[in-house]
């Protein structure tokens, strides 16, 4: 009976949170469309709610938008948001902030993060997974050894972390791509390449013991 309810258990459980977070992204896109009047909205001319009609018209909305500030019409509208944006105290320092980082992570030409490594954190007898960032100008010619910049993400959530300033030889520059340093950090080292492959043999190996 036991052997029946954990294959089960692998079975529902990762569908169950799939399912749960699809429904919850989806829910919440869908509240977009409040933001039309009451006669436009789908359920007013179709006379029924369709879920997933907000995501579709957030991917408009993302695309239009893109396709304006591609001219020189859409550039200037842009600046001068901008400028708007700078001028207001508190929001200017959010909104600058912000921006600085999204066109270094979406930008294809951003280098947010160059290189995954290895640091001594949080004390000289351990190691953490980092990102190498940019260095300061100012911070580099006032630091008297070779230092770089690294971004150490917590766990689960990586877009949270510290940022230091270290030694490079006190580093360790892994053969890993981004992509995959996020992985062990946002599954907390569950998550690996083979992990499919590991959740079948798993799988099969409860049903047949």
């Amino acid at each position: 009976m036991k052997r029946y309810f954990i294959t089960g258990l692998l079975l529902w459980v990762p569908l169950g949170i799939t399912l749960y977070a699809l429904n919850l992204i989806i829910s919440t896109l869908d509240q977009s469309l409040l933001l039309l009047p009451p006669t436009w909205r789908p359920e007013a001319w179709l006379g029924v709610k369709i879920p997933g009609l907000g995501v579709v018209l957030m991917l408009l909305v993302i695309l239009l938008s893109g396709i304006v500030t591609t001219n020189v019409l859409g550039q200037r509208l842009l600046q001068a948001w901008e400028g708007l944006m700078g001028r207001i105290p508190v929001v200017k320092s959010i909104y600058s902030s912000v921006k600085q980082v999204s066109d270094s992570l979406l930008s294809g030409n951003g280098n947010a993060f160059r290189k995954v490594l290895l640091v001594h954190y949080p004390h000289p007898d351990s190691w953490s997974l980092a990102f190498q960032t940019n260095l300061p100008t100012e911070i580099e010619t006032r630091l008297d050894e070779d230092h770089i910049a690294v971004f150490i993400p917590t766990t689960p959530s990586p877009v949270n972390g510290f940022y230091f300033f270290v030694r490079k030889e006190q580093t360790i520059e892994l053969d890993m791509s981004v992509d995959t340093a996020f992985k062990y950090i946002v599954s907390m080292g569950v998550a690996s390449a083979s992990d499919h492959v590991q959740s079948a043999s798993n799988l099969h190996s409860i049903t047949t013991s």
